[in-house]
């Protein structure tokens, strides 16, 4: 079995090409990272890092690389006689490489058809490629949405290509566009409706971890697990992922007591100090983070529709517009919009709530006084 993933970054190395060595498949990591290429090529082999309480090292060698752009022609045919092509590049990326995936598609013999997978921390994100590829032949080609969720920390300086992740990973892959196409990779889950994974992810672990950041770096903490310990940040993320979980339970029908366990697994993952991270790298694309859909509006704007008031999610979303970086472009972009435009203007334009809408006035009220001074939010009822 042949896959082709596009990415080799830490994720690709340290997640989904595992994931997929461990099926059994020869993986070609194509990237632009020639540094990563050349590290990957002279070692011949890497190795995985479980961090815990001990560490679990495994060796994987299974892999060829090939630059997705210098490397075209050999890319194109390696896509062409693949099982399947998987992609961790960020979902902003995904249209760069849809060209290079469409012409291999193109190339195909008569055999299986190609499996395509984008495997990003975003909702849906293989429809974007499905979007930029213009094959829509199912004998040569289907595409499944996936959720995927691994935490993998700042890495060592030096030590490429060997990569460190957390213990816990969970891919679930939507095999209703299969149609009977069996796809054989023990670690990964198949299902029929992803969303609610997809949800379930994005509003625990992902409204957690950036809660955590969020609340942290103004409370003066440098790391998630640093933040964890203090007392009054974790009671105010279990008051967060208390709403969040009402949002989910309520629209995806979760058992309540499994829900719960799924979420205190996670406060686990993220205090775990081996895999500590810094609280402006998790915080960073506040913007992004502030969208319509995403891991705080998302939620809070579900809740209000039901007549709850988000009042945790609401104390994030003031703390979000304070967050600082100077090395995040969004973070200045965010505050030009804060001086430029009206409360109301900024949760239109940011956070696609429009007036109306049952979010739309506590959303104002926290943006017009994002600048107050600081104290950490207070507790929901």
């Amino acid at each position: 079995m042949k896959a082709v993933h596009f990415g080799a970054g830490n994720i690709g190395r340290g997640f989904i090409g595992a994931v997929l060595q461990d099926a059994g498949f020869h993986v070609t990591f194509a990237d632009v990272n020639q540094e990563i290429l050349d590290a990957l090529n002279n070692s011949g082999e890497y190795q995985l890092t479980e961090l815990d309480s001990t560490a679990n090292t495994k060796t994987y060698s299974n892999f060829n690389t090939l630059h997705s752009l210098n490397q075209r022609a050999e890319l194109v045919t390696a896509i062409a006689s693949a099982d399947v092509v998987t992609a961790s590049v960020g979902a902003g990326i995904l249209p760069r490489i849809a060209s290079t995936i469409q012409e291999g598609i193109r190339a195909r013999a008569a055999q299986k058809p190609l499996v395509v997978m984008a495997c990003e921390n975003a909702v849906n994100a293989t429809n974007i490629l499905e979007g930029a590829i213009d094959v829509q032949d199912s004998s040569k080609v289907v595409y499944a949405n996936t959720a995927v969720d691994r935490i993998v920390p700042m890495q060592t300086p030096g030590t490429e290509p060997n990569v460190s992740v957390e213990p816990f990973c969970e891919w679930v892959i939507d095999n209703s566009n299969l149609a009977g196409l069996e796809l054989d990779i023990p670690g990964a889950k198949f299902v029929p409706d992803l969303m609610p994974f997809i949800e379930r992810k994005l509003y625990t672990v992902n409204t957690g971890h950036l809660t955590v950041a969020y609340l942290g770096q103004l409370a003066g903490h440098p790391s998630i697990s640093i933040a964890l310990s203090d007392p009054d940040v974790l009671l105010y993320t279990q008051r967060v992922l208390d709403e969040t979980s009402m949002a989910l339970v309520h629209k995806h029908g979760f058992d309540q007591a499994d829900h719960a366990l799924y979420v205190k697994k996670t406060l686990s993952r993220l205090a775990n100090p081996a895999i500590d991270d810094s609280v402006e790298r998790v915080g960073r694309q506040p913007l992004r983070k502030l969208s319509r859909h995403e891991r705080l509006i998302g939620p809070a704007a579900y809740l209000s529709e039901l007549g709850r008031i988000p009042v945790s999610l609401l104390g994030v979303v003031g703390a979000a517009l304070r967050f600082v970086s100077d090395s995040d472009p969004e973070v200045a972009q965010m505050q030009k919009l804060l001086l430029e435009k009206t409360a109301a203007e900024f949760v239109t334009e940011v956070t696609g709530i429009e007036q109306g809408h049952s979010l739309f006035e506590a959303l104002v009220s926290v943006v017009a006084h994002h600048d107050e001074a600081f104290a950490l939010p207070e507790m929901a009822n």
